[in-house]
């Protein structure tokens, strides 16, 4: 796993490279570095900000690689050779893990976890054909310099972050971080633009697109999934993850049934 400030000088270099002209920046990692989240995350995940079929990822590697070793982190990058009907364009960034670690400073518990030999492995993905039904904004960072990158809003990351808790495919292995992030942005107050969120059920054939979609739908969606999820495997996954364990203390599935309650939508 990588410290903030490590993402930030790869955002720094694609900055540089022009990135943020045509991609949004979206996912776990947008909601840490930009918004506050407080638990780590270990890819970077991207949306262009219009349908591009052929749109490629390698460009912006050596901009990606410049800068890291500009922080002291010896690293390659390696582009996924995408499947035809894939609309996920893919890279993964490697470093020997156990060295890495400590130059990015990473908690003393995911260090003595990682065997000496092990690879760090990031991934990067870019939405190549992304639902359009979102607004962005820009936000800006201080280190290494001062620059700019556009990430998706927050009641739009927050309904990416809700369909990938509807969607998922895991059936044994249980996201916690999914649920850890959800609780974050239900106990901030974000709304959810059901707009977007029904647009990404639509694609993922999740939804018909014939159907009305609000806020009642949604609950029952989010409902039928709480019920379904073992909430003692997604505390254990979610542990490596953050500092402080005890607020998932209450985790349960009324502890999610009762907080739906608290959820707001926008249209």
């Amino acid at each position: 796993m990588l410290l903030k400030k490590s993402f930030k000088k790869q955002l720094y270099g694609l900055w540089r490279a022009n990135f943020f002209e045509k991609v949004a920046f979206y996912g776990s990692s947008a909601l840490r570095i930009l918004y506050g989240l407080n638990r780590f995350s270990e890819d970077l995940d991207f949306s262009l900000l219009s349908k591009e079929k052929n749109f490629n990822l390698t460009p912006f590697n050596n901009a990606i690689i410049k800068e890291l070793k500009g922080f002291g982190f010896e690293a390659t990058m390696d582009t996924k050779i995408k499947n035809f009907d894939s609309n996920i364009e893919s890279a993964f960034i490697k470093a020997d893990s156990k060295k890495q670690l400590i130059i990015i400073d990473a908690l003393h518990n995911i260090i003595t976890s990682t065997h000496k030999m092990q690879i760090i492995k990031i991934k990067m993905e870019v939405d190549t054909n992304p639902p359009r039904s979102f607004d962005t904004e820009t936000k800006f960072l201080f280190q290494p310099i001062p620059f700019s990158i556009k990430s998706l809003t927050l009641p739009d990351l927050f309904a990416g972050k809700i369909h990938t808790l509807l969607c998922r495919a895991w059936t044994i292995r249980v996201k916690g971080h999914d649920w850890y992030d959800f609780v974050w942005y239900l106990s901030n107050n974000i709304p959810v633009n059901l707009q977007h969120l029904k647009a990404r059920l639509i694609q993922s054939n999740a939804w018909d697109k014939q159907l009305h979609f609000n806020k009642i739908e949604l609950i029952n969606l989010l409902a039928q999934k709480i019920t379904i999820t073992d909430f003692a495997k997604a505390n254990e996954d979610i542990s490596l993850f953050i500092k402080n364990t005890e607020s998932m203390a209450v985790w349960s599935k009324e502890f999610f049934i009762a907080i739906l309650a608290t959820l707001q939508t926008i249209n």
